[in-house]
């Protein structure tokens, strides 16, 4: 059956409730998650109608409460996944199939999301200027090494918030602030603009390491106008020192509390949880899937391989209060010192 993707969302409020269709409010793009509408579609013979709602996810289902029309929402990071828990605009889901398919570590432990697919937090190398394997974990981003030498985004960026927060949980709220002074006393810029910003920055030669997630290097691959940053850096996968392994955020589905069509808001997110449908989104997106059978795409295999941090997801963002308060008492997004 054919998809109807409305990006007008008025519309989607709009439609009636038929038995035979699931309704998406998606804060990824729709022509991202094209291909796994195509696929359940298929599959099933239910249609699938998206609304695409980048900003104001959650205060839009909170406003429309038990009216609301959407079934199923799917978002990125842990923190917009936690945080619809929180406001009470998700429901807990009881499957055998989820729970067999998502790791525990990446999934709520009451049920109310799952991740789909994975990104690692990684180090965006100059080729030119940092030997490979000069820098190996998160602890060395502080060493007085690389005094002027990062750039990064935001410390109240969610992403930087989730690597913070993964630290507090590994070493401990002391020892991780200690390391974010280290890390803003070898900033060479104040932290601005996105991930690929960074990159760009080291092509220009302002920085030469900045942290990003993997799936920014295959935008800037299809990117004609950044093609030249892409391939002035290497991925480099950095590891918490405590157990080796590299941190990994996510993008998730969970089911609203309104859900009018329920039953196939099931079906449709024990699709999105099949090694297949994985494979296919996580393809579509330059990600990891999130069930470690799933076949990966040859273009993100070959940016090298890594071990996923298995600590609890939810543990890590219940240290999100904690990590903004920090970034804030370091002053992380201020200048850098001027000597740097």
């Amino acid at each position: 059956m054919r998809t109807v993707i409305s990006v007008v969302t008025s519309l989607l409020i709009a439609a009636p409730a038929f038995a035979s269709e699931v309704n998406i409010y998606s804060y990824r793009q729709p022509e991202l998650i094209q291909p796994l509408l195509d696929g359940f579609e298929e599959t099933t013979g239910i249609m699938t109608n998206v609304a695409f709602v980048n900003k104001g996810l959650i205060e839009r289902l909170k406003a429309e409460g038990k009216r609301s029309p959407a079934d199923v929402i799917l978002t990125v990071d842990i923190s917009r996944l936690t945080d619809a828990k929180a406001a009470g605009v998700t429901q807990s889901v009881e499957s055998s199939k989820l729970k067999a398919s998502i790791p525990k570590n990446l999934r709520d432990p009451d049920g109310h999301w799952f991740a789909l697919t994975t990104r690692a937090r990684i180090i965006y190398a100059a080729k030119n200027r940092v030997a490979a394997g000069e820098v190996t974990t998160y602890d060395d981003l502080a060493d007085p090494k690389w005094k002027g030498r990062i750039c990064t985004r935001s410390g109240t960026h969610v992403y930087t918030l989730g690597l913070l927060s993964a630290v507090i949980e590994h070493v401990g709220v002391e020892a991780a602030e200690v390391w974010l002074e280290g890390v803003k006393a070898n900033l060479a810029k104040e932290p601005e603009g996105n991930d690929r910003a960074q990159v760009k920055s080291i092509w220009a030669g302002e920085c030469d390491i900045s942290l990003g997630n993997t799936y920014y290097m295959g935008a800037m691959l299809d990117d004609p106008d950044q093609q030249e940053w892409a391939n002035s850096v290497r991925i480099e996968f950095p590891t918490f020192a405590d157990n080796g392994q590299t941190h990994v955020n996510v993008s998730g589905v969970a089911m609203t509390a309104s859900a009018p069509n329920r039953d196939n808001a099931l079906k449709f997110m024990e699709y999105l949880g099949s090694a297949e449908a994985q494979s296919i989104y996580a393809s579509a997106v330059n990600e990891y899937p999130a069930d470690p059978t799933a076949a990966i795409s040859a273009r993100v295999a070959g940016w090298g391989s890594f071990s996923a941090d298995e600590t609890d997801l939810a543990a890590i963002a219940a240290r999100r209060a904690e990590a903004l308060k920090m970034v804030e008492r370091v002053d992380f997004d201020g200048e850098p010192d001027s000597d740097s």
